[in-house]
């Protein structure tokens, strides 16, 4: 497979050839930045982890040269910082035992100044060669605008392989730089993360440029999640001790006319009018 980038990583973690991994994908996050994928597609990580028949794949999309930095990590270039996280990438990969790990090496810039017919090319190939039947990004209400960059050429991306008779079953834009705690319960996608503590505990601890850098990302999510599992239902015992929250996207491609904008002032209509009665 050829990526835009030169500088673009395909990663392997046991070996396989590409063709093999990617054949074997059943669940595909695709991230802004190193780490986004073990916070935002934890679900599909841990559906896949040691499943038979089942194996997740990562994208990140951007270089994680502009990440912020702290401490030991003060010093740190945008190329050191650039490497190290590719590294740290990799490393979570490998925990994760994911199929196949993509860091497509582009800016921020390039991914949220627009739509970039570059990265639309490298995702329509990624999601072309797996056809997963789950598809994680980040949701369109994200406060990042990387975030929302992402999930738009997703989008994009997706529309274009509609023609070919593709269409995953399931398609979830989850929580980031801003919880959905927010919308309507019909509108909330709630994905139960209860298992494996341990794991996910191991992913976010791979990321130590972020965290011993200046941002506790490890205690954060976690902390989300077991608030998530409680706060869902107020009459009721609890189901879950840890849940993520996801945005529906399926609607976006079951009708591709319809604009993204109008798709989430629909749902933040309905939370308003929700609010209000209860008011």
């Amino acid at each position: 497979m050829t990526l835009t980038k030169p500088t673009a990583d395909i990663y392997i973690p046991n070996n396989d050839a590409l063709d093999a991994a990617l054949g074997t994908v059943t669940h595909l996050g695709i991230g802004a930045h190193q780490d986004d994928l073990e916070f935002s597609a934890y679900h599909g990580i841990l559906q896949c982890f040691e499943k038979p028949g089942m194996g997740f794949c990562g994208v990140t999309c951007t270089d994680g040269a502009g990440s912020p930095r702290a401490g030991d990590y003060a010093r740190y270039t945008d190329d050191d910082m650039r490497t190290i996280r590719r590294e740290e990438q990799r490393t979570a990969a490998q925990t994760g035992r994911y199929k196949a790990m993509f860091q497509l090496d582009f800016t921020s810039k390039e991914i949220k100044g627009g739509i970039n017919a570059d990265v639309i090319a490298d995702l329509t190939a990624i999601i072309g060669a797996t056809r997963p039947k789950v598809i994680y990004t980040h949701n369109l209400a994200d406060r990042h605008p990387t975030h929302v960059g992402v999930a738009k050429h997703v989008i994009h991306a997706l529309r274009g392989l509609l023609p070919s008779g593709y269409k995953p079953e399931a398609f979830y834009g989850c929580e980031g730089w801003r919880d959905l705690d927010w919308m309507p319960q019909s509108r909330t996608q709630v994905l139960d993360v209860s298992e494996r503590e341990h794991l996910a505990a191991s992913l976010s601890g791979a990321f130590d440029s972020q965290i011993a850098g200046g941002k506790r990302y490890d205690l954060a999510i976690l902390g989300r999640r077991r608030a998530n599992a409680t706060m869902f239902a107020s009459h009721g015992v609890d189901e879950m001790t840890a849940a993520m929250y996801a945005m529906n996207l399926l609607p976006l491609l079951d009708n591709p006319a319809l604009d993204l904008k109008a798709y989430v002032e629909g749902i933040i209509e309905e939370f308003k009018n929700e609010a209000l009665a209860t008011l």
